[in-house]
């Protein structure tokens, strides 16, 4: 197997040569028929805000590659993420269920690396598209079971893996190993102080040489991409064009060699973190803009449908600086909040010649439709219970899309967290575990969609039918109690 040097090429001159690629158009390659089953290449940004994008109102961060796509395609306005935190709204993901019926209802550590593991009976997105004859691809972060575990990607459905299984050290960009399938990838570069290859590069080629070895089969990537998550790093090159302009900066200090979890989970120092936020919104930008040059250069851009978005609201963490950047937009909250800015997300979804450009859907749906959507765009079999509802004719501008009756989110820490959202009716509560500090709050985002006036205290009839959709919506956990 090649050794991580093998994969270190300068970010500057792979993109280049991607540009080159593309520059050369398909000459030479025979383009898919529209009778073969359609590839899913599924992005998944980490901790980036509703507002973090220009087709959302961005105004101070360039995302020109995440626009045009999103401009070629339909943006979804209400769009939700499984919950506020990354293991339980991938969970929710994966398996079609709500955080009141996954298996992973957390943020729960598992040793000796890794989250608590999604079990064997699980049946995820990844294991239905394998039996309608996709083959499977994830690279990036995982977080739903350690090496060798049930939550194991391999043991998941996935074909191929690279990245980080634990989501606790995907906080660090120069991390000291990687996995490939089942393979601990020692990165010896980045040893002690030694800050050489940046992960998300290395990650990034595996998945576009995912596209090109299975060129010719129906495919599933799945991106999980770690930006711009808490760790406010990345190559000097990528935050040249930001340093000074954005003003005033804010500075950042985190772990350095020498002290505890330096490189295991805590995140390291950033004297510009306003430059670097910016600069890792762009880096995402940049690579989502490379996978789609590449299904371009290859012949397959039209068989293949996009999916972006993210897997909660933006974070406060390791010098992020959310209110600067109005990353949560007219939304309030942020990561771990279930009001609006905590689990409302960015969305597009792409397919040229499919999807009718320069749309907006207002659908309300969420992560747990994902899997039933894909399930009937490729002919697989959605399991039996689960939560989601197919999203694919307000996705294809059709008539006949069903909505939900509600959607429900729970969230395990800081006191206990729910809400639920029926029609335009939003109920919060907050410190359900201590029955004197709880908090019950009604919104109606029709009115007031960024949360600003609870009315729970003029229409009690409408709380009363909404708490009573709270407890009907969860069945109990053992290992996530409430």
């Amino acid at each position: 197997m090649p050794g991580p040097k093998d994969f270190a090429i300068p970010a500057l001159a792979f993109t280049a040569c991607l540009a080159a690629c593309a520059g050369n158009g398909n000459q030479g390659i025979a383009a898919r028929t529209d009778k073969q089953k359609p590839n899913i290449v599924y992005i998944l940004a980490d901790d980036l805000g509703f507002g973090d994008v220009g087709f959302n109102g961005q105004k101070l961060i360039p995302t020109p590659n995440l626009d045009r796509l999103a401009g070629e395609g339909i943006v979804f306005s209400q769009h939700y993420a499984g919950t506020t935190v990354c293991a339980p709204s991938r969970a929710s993901l994966m398996t079609g269920l709500t955080t009141g019926h996954t298996p992973i209802r957390g943020n729960k550590g598992w040793e000796p690396e890794g989250q608590w593991p999604i079990p064997d009976s699980t049946f995820t997105m990844a294991e239905m598209l394998k039996t309608v004859g996709y083959t499977t691809g994830a690279f990036g972060k995982w977080g739903l079971g350690g090496p060798g575990s049930s939550g194991d990607p391999l043991r998941q459905g996935f074909d191929e893996f690279y990245g980080y299984l634990c989501q606790s050290l995907a906080h660090n960009y120069y991390p000291g190993h990687l996995w490939n399938n089942a393979q601990k990838v020692i990165l010896e570069e980045n040893s002690g102080d030694r800050m050489e290859i940046y992960a998300p590069e290395l990650i990034h080629q595996q998945a576009l040489r995912f596209i090109e070895k299975n060129r010719d089969k129906a495919f599933f990537l799945f991106y999980p991409s770690i930006i711009p998550h808490a760790e406010l790093l990345l190559p000097d090159q990528y935050m040249e064009p930001f340093r000074g302009r954005l003003l005033p900066e804010k500075s950042y200090r985190g772990k350095e060699p020498g002290d505890a979890h330096f490189r295991k989970g805590g995140y390291g120092s950033q004297p510009e973190a306003h430059a670097a936020f910016a600069a890792m919104v762009t880096f995402l930008d940049r690579q989502v803009g490379e996978i789609a040059d590449k299904l371009k250069e290859l012949g397959l851009e039209k068989n293949t449908l996009i999916i972006f978005t993210s897997d909660n609201g933006p974070h406060l963490e390791g010098g992020a600086d959310p209110d600067y950047f109005d990353s949560n937009g007219p939304f309030r909250g942020y990561k771990r909040d279930l009001y609006e800015g905590g689990i409302r997300v960015p969305a597009f979804a792409r397919w040229p010649g499919k999807i009718k450009a320069g749309t907006t859907t207002a659908h309300i749906s969420a992560f747990w439709d994902v899997l039933p959507t894909i399930a009937e765009l490729t002919g697989g079999q959605a399991p039996a219970g689960i939560d989601g509802i197919s999203f694919l004719p307000a996705m294809l501008g059709k008539k006949g899309q069903q909505e939900h009756d509600y959607l429900y989110w729970e969230f395990h820490e800081s006191g206990g967290r729910q809400a639920v959202r029926r029609n335009d009716w939003k109920l919060v509560r907050y410190h359900i575990l201590d029955p004197e500090k709880i908090t019950t709050e009604l919104y109606d985002l029709s009115r007031d969609p960024g949360e600003t006036t609870n009315v729970a205290d003029q229409h009690p009839g409408v709380v009363e039918e909404l708490l009573i959709i709270m407890q009907e919506a969860r069945t109990p956990s053992p290992e996530f109690s409430f």
